[in-house]
């Protein structure tokens, strides 16, 4: 301090030890220089408690949701052995890094069986890239005409109804050349219930229809829950049937992307329970996809944004009837080696005829 002292009138006391006065307020108590210099660290150090404590609530109350969370996703995610044996595998391309490829399985089975044997509605298979700055949707029509281990060619289903999960999975690994990490299979009550949680998606509509009293108009459209299931149901009225069909499926999964990441669903703790109880009770994966697997995959893509996510459709070249087996879809010879060279490279994002607004 200088040795000016400070102007002063009524209630100033004089400095212990000196002649300098300090101003004080109306009704202070004087004070000694060492309680002086003692006052002001100890209310730094009852703020620094404070935040301290303030900041582990926080911590604990994420900590405990968290673990509500994991304990959530524990109780109702069915564990099956949905991939092959190992012997029968497609060998992991060491230039894919840690990009994951997961099959997604959706059964339109009414019953509460979700492993019907005889259906396999949805065929997508999402690519995770790398750096985790990309996913691509890709929907496998169910009847692309395709080589399946032990029983010839035949539509890509029927290899889900002569060996379930395992043997589609053998039988795209096949096709590809590349490792399928995970299975994952949801009924198609989930995306009922998930669209209404989230108060309804918009998507996208190309063709106008009308499917079990809910009418469809083109451009976009708002869905509550059972118009959503109405939606990706359809196939019959669609111009290239199942092939719009997994392009209506996929215009709905963007929707659902969209709403939730734009939303703060992520960000809101009770809506984000909802969310997950909606996903997980619907749903059945591979037995080596752990709770801590699924939980680390989800952490390491909560930067992804809508614009991250694209869709495609397998390639094929066109339509014919293969006697005893019907009408199928005819494999891109060429396009699907592109794909399966793409994935192995972890560069499917460079392929072109993605979109990142189907419907």
């Amino acid at each position: 301090m200088s040795g000016e002292a400070p102007v002063g009138g009524e209630g100033t006391a004089q400095r212990a030890g000196s002649g300098a006065s300090t101003q004080m307020a109306p009704g202070e108590e004087p004070t000694t220089g060492r309680e002086r210099g003692r006052r002001p660290r100890s209310r730094a150090r009852v703020i620094a408690y404070t935040l301290l404590t303030m900041l582990l609530v926080v911590v604990l109350a994420a900590v405990g949701f968290g673990l509500y969370l994991d304990h959530l996703v524990s109780a109702n995610v069915r564990h099956d052995p949905l991939l092959p044996p190992a012997e029968s595998r497609a060998a992991r391309a060491q230039a894919a890094g840690d990009a994951q490829n997961i099959l997604l399985l959706g059964s339109d089975s009414r019953t509460e069986q979700l492993q019907d044997a005889s259906r396999a509605d949805v065929i997508q298979l999402v690519h995770i890239s790398d750096d985790r700055s990309s996913v691509q949707v890709i929907h496998f029509p169910r009847d692309l005409y395709v080589p399946i281990p032990g029983h010839g060619r035949n539509k890509i289903n029927a290899a889900y109804a002569f060996g379930g999960a395992p043997l589609l999975v053998q039988t795209m690994e096949s096709l590809l050349h590349v490792r399928i990490d995970h299975v994952a299979q949801i009924g198609f009550d989930g995306f009922r219930d998930l669209t209404n949680t989230v108060g309804g998606v918009d998507v996208n509509v190309d063709q106008p229809t009308t499917s079990d009293g809910h009418t469809f108009t083109r451009g976009i459209n708002h869905l509550d829950g059972d118009a959503a299931l109405a939606f990706v149901r359809e196939r019959k009225q669609l111009s290239e049937g199942d092939i719009d069909r997994g392009r209506r499926q996929q215009a709905w999964l963007k929707g659902l992307l969209d709403k939730t990441l734009r939303a703060g669903t992520l960000a809101n703790p009770v809506r984000l329970a909802h969310v997950v109880d909606d996903t997980t009770s619907n749903l059945v994966v591979d037995d080596g996809f752990s709770t801590g697997e699924m939980r680390s995959l989800a952490l390491s893509l909560r930067n992804l944004r809508g614009g991250g996510v694209t869709f495609g459709t397998a390639p094929f070249s066109g339509f014919r009837s293969v006697p005893g087996v019907g009408s199928v879809d005819v494999v891109d010879d060429d396009g699907m080696a592109r794909l399966g060279q793409a994935l192995q490279q972890d560069r499917v994002a460079d392929l072109p005829k993605s979109t990142a607004n189907p419907g």
